[in-house]
């Protein structure tokens, strides 16, 4: 019985990566429209609210080194990102990638907790959309709504907010029409966005004052608040400030995984995804750096408006009109925002009903849009019911544990593939072979060979001589794999109380335990690092393994555990949730599931089995039933 569970939760997606013709999805994105998808799905809000903030309460003028830093962090988990968008391009993102090397119990986990970040995302960038205009607006509809229906219930809005109900609706609607159409609108809006940046870091300069970067605040200095901000300088709240800066920004960056959800609708996406990824990071931090030096250095950083910084801070500098221009070009980036949001939301849907893990009727394709029509106006309604009804403040946090679970599987991942032996069945990594990809004609032991008695054995002085690769292995062997996933494992519950213990431990025994935790991190790292890599060839791969995924997966589990405990509660909520949807319908309907029982899924004809003429030849008299039929 438990070994029947263990493998159902641990069965891996069986893909076909070099055929690109098994999609029913349009292929028309291209690298320049995936680029400009990632720029304007991370460079919205953050621009024109985070880096006043930050820098007024948390950073001062440093926050510049905490955007970098916090880009450096991001571009860890980019890099992870483009190797799984070369290795699998298909749509889902994260959810298949963790499908495809560590099991459908973990992937499903990782699709729930994309649903939940894309659907709070949507929801909040509508309402921060409408509040803003509302502002341009003198709060004319804020005061409309709340006296016509107001809310006096705790964890709701005080007023329905119809506005951002309706932008989200449209949105679904522009989504639904066609991702060509979509992606024109982006790619314009995300171009006048870009404009607006360089506009504000061109004409504020013309406004620096280097002074500002080295100002010393005293009692008599003229602040908006009695208390003083810090000890001044560029490092007022001293490199704790700038680090503390540095987790906040990081959320500034997500977005950029919205490109790895278009794997079934780019033209070439082994080749787009990964540049795309690494070159709208590279812009997203060129802004943010630009932004932040631009705001520090026209305004003193404890005098910085943490709601809207950048008008404010043009109409410090009696330059109005130009506060003017910048207010209307937010609206251009958070236009984008909001459908960098929500563009991936019915993809993630759509790949987890297409494996039957959900409903498979969120599945269906368009014939005339070819898009995910049923999951996207689906999705649109979730995200306006949220934005209509919620306040949304108490959930901003949650769009982040989920980004980051998402983004330290995928590292998790890249270790795993790396070093695993892809050149025979092991039995670490031992998995049938899909129906879809045999002879029809296969008996039960071909087709699931786990099944079989010929289980890989070893000893443990031949597993402690894989450890240190005293054999000189080369190539991964099926005892090499063992030794890297064990490692690996190891290494990432390592880094659970490693976190912990780093935010919270005071004492010296919190210290001590904190060193040799440490020890025993570099320790399993030095092991994977001995072990043979897959030599097969991608058009992308990360550089540094182990090192660099390993430090992505420890800082985003480090970040995750810095969310208030709050948040794990509504987590928790969800989660339990997502485990009722698949232990009544997600592991019995899974595609998988009927794989491993011999039978064809739902949704898929006999042109799904992709056999080739040989095969179909062979079965001639099968296929003239069918047609028959």
């Amino acid at each position: 019985m438990l070994s029947s569970l263990r493998s159902r939760f641990t069965r891996r997606k069986q893909l076909d990566v070099t055929s690109n013709s098994s999609s029913s999805l349009s292929r028309c994105l291209t690298t320049l429209d995936l680029t400009l998808l990632g720029i304007g799905s991370t460079l919205g809000v953050g621009v024109y609210v985070l880096a006043g903030g930050v820098a007024r309460d948390t950073a001062g003028p440093s926050v510049v080194l905490s955007f970098l830093i916090a880009g450096i962090a991001s571009a860890f988990s980019g890099l992870c990102y483009a190797e799984f968008g070369a290795r699998v391009p298909r749509a889902g993102s994260a959810y298949v990638y963790s499908y495809v090397t560590v099991g459908e119990l973990a992937a499903f986990v990782i699709g729930w907790n994309l649903v939940l970040e894309y659907v709070i995302g949507t929801a909040s960038v509508a309402r921060g959309y409408s509040g803003y205009l509302d502002s341009l607006l003198n709060n004319s509809m804020k005061e409309a709504f709340r006296s016509a229906m107001p809310i006096n219930e705790p964890f709701l809005a005080e007023y329905p907010d119809w506005t951002a109900f309706s932008i989200t609706l449209v949105l679904a609607v522009l989504l639904s029409v066609g991702v060509r159409e979509s992606t024109r609108f982006n790619n314009i809006f995300t171009i006048l966005n870009l404009g607006i940046v360089i506009f504000v870091v061109l004409v504020g300069m013309s406004q620096a004052d280097i002074a500002n970067w080295t100002i010393s605040v005293s009692p008599n200095s003229t602040t908006t608040d009695t208390q003083l901000k810090g000890k001044g300088g560029f490092f007022p709240f001293g490199w704790s400030g700038t680090l503390s800066g540095a987790a906040t920004c990081f959320y500034g960056f997500v977005g950029f995984d919205a490109i790895a959800t278009t794997g079934e609708e780019t033209k070439n996406p082994q080749k787009s995804i990964p540049i795309a990824i690494l070159v709208s990071l590279s812009f997203v931090s060129l802004a943010y750096t630009g932004i932040s030096s631009t705001l520090t250095l026209m305004l003193p950083y404890y005098l910085q408006d943490s709601n809207a910084p950048l008008p404010f801070a043009f109409h410090h500098a009696s330059m109005p009109w130009a506060g003017w221009i910048v207010s209307i070009g937010a609206l251009f980036g958070l236009s984008t925002s909001l459908l960098g949001a929500m563009f991936p939301l019915p993809r993630v849907l759509y790949a987890m009903a297409s494996d039957g893990v959900i409903p498979r009727c969120l599945a269906k394709v368009h014939p005339t849009f070819q898009t995910p029509l049923t999951a996207t106006l689906f999705s649109g309604c979730m995200a306006a019911i949220m934005a209509l009804i919620f306040d949304l403040t108490q959930l901003v946090d949650m769009m982040s544990i989920g980004t980051l679970l998402a983004y330290t599987m995928v590292g998790v991942c890249v270790l795993l593939l790396r070093y695993r032996d892809s050149s025979s069945q092991s039995s670490n990594f031992c998995s049938y072979k899909p129906l879809a990809t045999n002879d029809l004609n296969d008996s039960e032991e071909e087709l699931f060979p786990c099944n079989s008695s010929n289980n890989f054995v070893f000893t443990r002085k031949e597993y402690l001589r894989q450890c240190f690769n005293l054999d000189k292995v080369i190539s991964p062997t099926p005892l090499s794999s063992h030794v890297a996933q064990h490692s690996t494992i190891m290494y990432t519950l390592i880094c659970i109380p490693v976190s912990v213990l780093s935010i919270h431990g005071s004492s010296f025994h919190h210290n001590l335990m904190l060193f040799f935790m440490i020890l025993k991190m570099i320790f399993c790292l030095i092991i994977l690092s001995m072990q043979p890599k897959d030599p097969s060839p991608l058009p992308f791969s990360v550089p540094l393994v182990p090192w660099l995924p390993a430090a992505s997966v420890l800082i985003n589990i480090f970040l995750t555990l810095k969310l208030s405990w709050q948040t794990w509660v509504r987590f928790s909520i969800w989660m339990l949730m997502g485990f009722l949807v698949y232990g009544s319908y997600g592991w019995r309907n899974s595609s998988e599931e009927y794989r491993m029982k011999g039978k064809i899924p739902p949704n898929e004809d006999t042109t799904d089995l992709k056999l080739s003429k040989v095969d179909k030849n062979k079965n001639s008299n099968y296929f003239d039933l069918v047609e028959e039929d």
